[in-house]
């Protein structure tokens, strides 16, 4: 008898695919949240932290297309279940070491690890649950999913100021463990009787496969949706915002821990009526996209052209305009939703994910440089923070860009369709 596909165990495939990517999260911005820790740890500059970041998310970023190609082959449950062995093989390294190209190699591990989750715990969704639930469901996992970045900023900072360094990563590892048991044990690709969705292209014709997915316009769509979207709160969340709240804005770490945190509630809110908007207003979905990414333009203009340090008002809004903006990432893996094959779900949002760590990773790179040039041996200023930070406006402009050209081509190609 096949298996409903709102059965009770359809809801606990979703909350293990929910905790996989909550603790894939918690994993990522583990390092982050204690750039200023780790450069003490590492005895390094604020660059060389920097690098660890842009290495590992260089690494989540090319990772997304070998791991796409893996979830249309292998299935969910397999590759989840493998990510979680990474990150924990990684956090357990940068537990045990003191030396920087250990560490490198650890968030490495982490960044493979971290690649395989999200993608594959949203591919799970439409195999369990009705079309009309997708949208809804979509926006529920990536945004419950950043429970994890409260785990990082408030406990494993408060932990690592406690107990040292060595005690969070080994108890951050052995969270990974649990993580690792749960999902082999719990997830299922989809219902008893009901076959996985998995490609039947031979390997010899993946690349053609592959480059059929990058040249559709949903992909671009998808790319630069996720590129414009979550660079601003990649950057402010995983690495520079702790930093800049602190040492340039001069707020307290509790403080600071406040208004990462109240990102991500925004967040979370913001991804219940980016749902119900993306259900009703389907073939609006880009213009819904970039007024989230104006929304988070304006918060950052705000901040930057202000005299002298921000009010806490005005910085609560930059986190709430960061926190509107992020769930655009996931109304456009709803274009890949409609616009692509299931088989080729994996590959496509794979790609998509890629714009976001993209764009991340060569700003959280580029701010380092710059704070080492501007604020040398460590003397963070407020007017050097302001200008590194402010690169990001540029990245907004071309992402922004590439949503509109990307729409108009998904356009036409429909209207040529009928």
């Amino acid at each position: 008898m096949v298996e409903s596909r709102t059965s009770h165990r359809a809801w606990i495939v979703w909350g293990a695919g929910v905790l996989a990517y909550t603790l894939a999260i918690l994993h990522r911005s583990s390092l982050g949240v204690m750039g200023l820790a780790a450069a003490s740890h590492f005895h390094a500059t604020a660059g060389i932290v920097a690098t660890f970041m842009v290495l590992q998310l260089a690494v989540y970023a090319l990772a997304q297309l070998p791991a796409g190609m893996l979830l249309d082959r292998m299935g969910p449950r397999f590759v989840i279940t493998l990510g979680a062995v990474f990150m924990t093989a990684g956090q357990t390294t940068i537990a045990l070491t003191d030396q920087i190209p250990v560490a490198i190699l650890a968030r490495i591990l982490v960044g493979i690890g971290d690649a395989c989750t999200f993608s594959s715990a949203i591919r799970l969704i439409p195999s369990w649950f009705p079309v009309r639930m997708v949208p809804m469901l979509t926006q529920l996992t990536g945004l419950l999913g950043q429970v994890g970045q409260i785990g990082s900023t408030v406990g494993l900072v408060a932990l690592v100021g406690s107990r040292g360094w060595r005690t969070t990563y080994l108890v951050a590892a052995g969270i990974g463990a649990l993580g690792v048991a749960i999902s082999a044990g719990l997830l299922r690709d989809a219902p008893a009787g009901i076959a996985g969705q998995r490609t039947s292209v031979a390997l010899r014709q993946m690349p053609h496969e592959v480059l059929e997915v990058i040249r559709h316009p949903a992909t671009g769509v998808g790319f630069w949706a996720h590129w414009s979207t979550n660079l601003g709160g990649v950057v402010y969340s995983m690495m520079w915002g702790m930093p800049y709240l602190t040492r340039a804005e001069g707020r307290s770490t509790g403080t600071a821990s406040a208004l990462l945190t109240l990102y991500i509630v925004v967040s979370a809110l913001t991804g219940l009526i980016a749902a119900r908007l993306t259900q009703r207003h389907p073939l609006h979905r880009s213009s819904l996209i970039s007024g989230m990414v104006c929304l988070a333009v304006i918060a950052w203009v705000a901040v930057l052209v202000w005299p002298g340090r921000a009010p806490l008002w005005l910085l609560a809004g930059l986190s709430i305009g960061l926190g509107l903006a992020l769930p655009g990432g996931s109304v456009g893996f709803d274009v890949l939703r409609t616009e692509h094959p299931a088989h080729r779900l994996g590959t496509a949002t794979g790609i998509a994910i890629m714009g976001g760590f993209t764009a991340s990773l060569i700003l959280i790179q580029i701010i380092g440089w710059m704070l080492d040039v501007l604020c040398p041996g460590g003397a963070y200023t407020l007017s050097g923070f302001r200008w590194a930070m402010s690169v990001q406006l540029v990245f907004f402009a071309i992402g922004i860009a590439g949503i509109v050209f990307c729409r108009n081509r998904l356009r036409r190609l429909r209207a040529a369709a009928g």
